[in-house]
């Protein structure tokens, strides 16, 4: 390891690149060499900057973050990737991690532990923000929801009625509320809304 840590940071929201570069700079031994918007422009700059880290944002316009982690480490395999987002469902979480991701933060905690993150990922630990290791914990003994009752889902979030549903899906309407009772059942939900949030918070569907 060098002495200085160099980080490239890639996020579409430069208030929130100018805030982690500021944690960053108050390190001695930690260096911003770079600061990306989107994917495809991280992908260029990991591969002209070579930094030791990179802090990723996950939703971003074009070229994702998953995508971009993917792309790195082939360029890259031994690239240390650490995931910041605000959303802490467990499937891009596991798409993260799967795509060669060392860390998933989420951004409401960074000032706590974005250091001692880069810090631990540059020792080749792996770290998983403790909302983020709940979420997977927990889903992954739950029941998936069907293709069907996805499609069923992405349409309550879009404010349609079981009968608009039964008609956009080709099903009868008692179809659909059926498809309900088991969206309920498998998210341990109540309401429609209820569904939605938690839906959206574990990466099944997207708002």
């Amino acid at each position: 390891m060098n002495d200085i840590v160099s980080v490239l940071i890639v996020d579409d929201h430069p208030l929130l690149r100018e805030g982690v570069a500021a944690v960053l700079e108050a390190e001695p031994d930690i260096r911003v060499v770079g600061e990306a918007a989107d994917g495809r422009d991280a992908i260029a700059q990991f591969e002209r900057l070579r930094p030791d880290v990179v802090l990723m944002d996950l939703q971003m316009p074009g070229v994702d973050g998953v995508e971009a982690i993917g792309a790195i480490r082939v360029i890259a395999p031994d690239a240390r990737i650490i995931v910041l987002t605000t959303y802490a469902g467990d499937v891009r979480a596991l798409s993260a991690l799967r795509a060669g991701a060392s860390g998933y933060l989420l951004k409401s905690s960074l000032r706590r532990e974005l250091i001692d993150t880069i810090r631990a990922v540059l020792c080749g630990q792996r770290y998983l923000h403790p909302q983020v290791a709940h979420d997977i914990a927990i889903n992954a003994i739950a029941e998936p929801l069907s293709e069907r009752e996805i499609d069923v889902l992405r349409r309550v979030a879009q404010g349609a009625a079981n009968k608009e549903i039964a008609r956009a899906l080709s099903l009868s309407e008692d179809t659909v509320k059926g498809h309900m009772r088991s969206i309920f059942s498998k998210l341990d939900v109540t309401d429609r809304t209820q569904a939605v949030t938690v839906a959206h918070r574990r990466g099944i569907i997207a708002l």
